[in-house]
C-alpha cells in the first residue's frame, strides 16, 4: 500500500512541479529498503538486496517516464516505458527464483498490469481527469493488496509459516 500511495504522491508531486517534490521522491525511494529489510531474514542480504535494486530501478524508470510524459516527450517516454516493462520481467523473473511456490508467469501478469493502470493513472492526472484517476488509484490500490495475498501465500508455503 505504501508503494502505490507514494507512487501517487510522486505522480501529483512531478505533475504539478509542487515544492515536496524531492520529499515525495526521497520517501518514494524508502519503499525498496522497506521490502529488502522484510525479505532479508528469509531470503537473505544477497537476494533483499537484490530486490531492492530492482524495485528501485523500477521507482526510476517511472519517474523518468512520468518526467518524459509531462515534457511531451513521446520518444523519451516509449524508451522509459520499453525499460519499465523489462525491469517488470525481471522482477518476475527474480521472484519466481527465490520461492519456488512464486509463478514467473504469474507475477509478470500481475506487474504488467500494475504498470498499465499506473501509467493510466499517471495520464489521467497529467490531462485534469482526477476522478477518473482517483478510480483508477482505487483499482491500483485493490491490485497491490492482491500483489501482497499472493507474496504472504507463498512465503508461508516456502516456509511452512503457521
Amino acid at each position: 500500500m505504501e508503494h502505490v500511495f507514494w507512487t501517487r504522491l510522486f505522480i501529483v508531486s512531478a505533475a504539478f512541479s509542487l515544492p515536496d517534490l524531492q520529499a515525495v521522491t526521497d520517501r518514494l525511494l524508502q519503499n525498496p529498503a522497506d521490502f529488502a529489510k522484510e525479505l532479508k531474514p528469509l531470503y537473505g542480504e544477497a537476494k533483499a538486496a537484490q530486490f531492492k535494486r530492482l524495485l528501485t530501478d523500477h521507482l526510476l524508470i517511472a519517474a523518468a517516464l512520468v518526467n518524459a510524459a509531462k515534457a511531451g516527450n513521446t520518444e523519451e517516454a516509449e524508451k522509459q516505458r520499453r525499460l519499465w516493462y523489462q525491469n517488470a520481467e525481471s522482477i518476475a523473473r527474480f521472484l519466481a527464483s527465490i520461492n519456488p511456490f512464486w509463478s514467473e508467469k504469474e507475477w509478470r501478469n500481475m506487474l504488467f498490469e500494475h504498470l498499465r493502470m499506473t501509467e493510466d493513472e499517471a495520464v489521467l492526472i497529467l490531462t485534469m481527469e482526477y476522478e477518473k484517476s482517483i478510480k483508477v488509484y482505487d483499482q491500483i490500490q485493490a491490485q497491490a493488496l492482491d500483489m501482497a495475498d499472493v507474496m504472504t501465500c507463498g512465503i508461508i508455503r516456502q516456509f511452512r509459516i503457521f
